[in-house]
């Protein structure tokens, strides 16, 4: 095993969100909304290409890479994803390789990016009611093309299956029963995220969040439900499993229970420019250091970049200055 490297606070590098595009069919009001005037994207010549991945994939494998997860914005809008999954399996055979998307263009492709070599597929889906999903994604039939999404998965044998729900107060949260009957099954697992502060754009106030604690006591007055132990460290959820054995749900609590101190995560944006943090605003590009030839170089960057990183904006939260802060969609969530 590769020896841990660890940051400024003692943390190993475990985990790398690579978004793949900013681009993404929906306007959710928590990432991309649609009612804050026209928003700038990349032109497809700054993008990633997927040489440019698997390069510095294999960078931070050498630094003890263990998981790559690919965002956007919305993945499954670049085209010939399952090349590019396909490339990082051959690359790396032990390498746990995931997908978030919001489902809407999975059903073609599940069986495909399966047979590439995908480990896991996590569906964000906010709600079933029309009404809330038409003011949280700017589509009232969300559901029906998520839900086909989520079945195409499934049958593609992606389980346990991962779905998101992110919870704003007076927008969603009356849905948060109905999603947990919903996916109340041993294939999949439902999540709920408190609402972040990520980038300036959502119009984040703390009334908007709903704490987790208030929705699990909402939970446990229909089911019986007991705490899960971690399945390693740095794992951003807290579980929970139905004590019939019925499935199990999560709570990825930023906001009133930050986990900074496990965080091994570093991200990068679909021009390459690397965070050390969901909620930064700027971070070196690692571009120059992605050809060909520089591998050694792209090594001696990121491990600089890691072994500096102190971030633990969650803890600080409260008291820390405003500040602008990337997008989520530029981000990759």
């Amino acid at each position: 095993m590769i020896p841990s490297m660890v940051d400024g606070r003692g943390r190993p590098l475990r985990d790398v969100r690579i978004s793949l595009t900013d681009h993404c069919n929906l306007r959710c009001t928590y990432c991309m909304p649609k009612d804050r005037g026209a928003l700038s994207f990349l032109p497809a010549s700054e993008i990633l290409s997927f040489e440019e991945i698997v390069r510095l994939v294999s960078a931070l494998s050498a630094l003890g890479l263990r998981k790559v997860k690919l965002t956007g914005g919305e993945p499954l809008l670049r085209p010939r994803l399952p090349e590019l999954v396909g490339a990082l399996r051959a690359s790396h055979p032990d390498l746990e390789i995931n997908l978030t998307t919001n489902g809407v263009l999975l059903p073609p492709v599940a069986s495909t990016l399966r047979a590439a070599g995908l480990t896991r597929i996590t569906i964000s889906l906010d709600g079933l009611r029309p009404q809330g999903l038409q003011a949280m994604s700017g589509r009232g039939d969300l559901a029906v093309h998520a839900l086909d999404g989520i079945e195409a998965a499934l049958v593609a044998g992606f389980t346990p299956l991962k779905i998101n729900m992110v919870v704003i107060r007076g927008l969603n949260d009356g849905d948060v029963e109905d999603m947990a009957a919903r996916f109340r099954t041993p294939n999949t697992i439902l999540r709920f995220i408190e609402f972040m502060d990520v980038g300036t754009l959502n119009r984040w106030r703390q009334s908007d969040v709903v704490p987790s604690a208030e929705i699990l006591s909402r939970l446990r007055q229909r089911a019986d439900l007991l705490p899960v132990d971690p399945a390693h460290p740095g794992e951003t959820a807290k579980r929970y499993r139905y004590a019939d054995g019925s499935g199990e749900i999560g709570f990825i609590s930023s906001v009133t229970e930050p986990f900074c101190g496990d965080c091994n995560r570093l991200r990068v944006t679909a021009n390459g420019t690397a965070h050390t943090c969901l909620f930064s605003a700027a971070g070196p590009n690692l571009r120059p250091y992605l050809g060909e030839g520089d591998g050694a170089r792209l090594v001696a960057v990121l491990s600089s970049l890691w072994r500096e990183r102190r971030d633990q904006y969650s803890v600080e939260r409260s008291h820390a200055p405003a500040r602008r802060k990337l997008e989520m969609f530029s981000m990759g969530g």
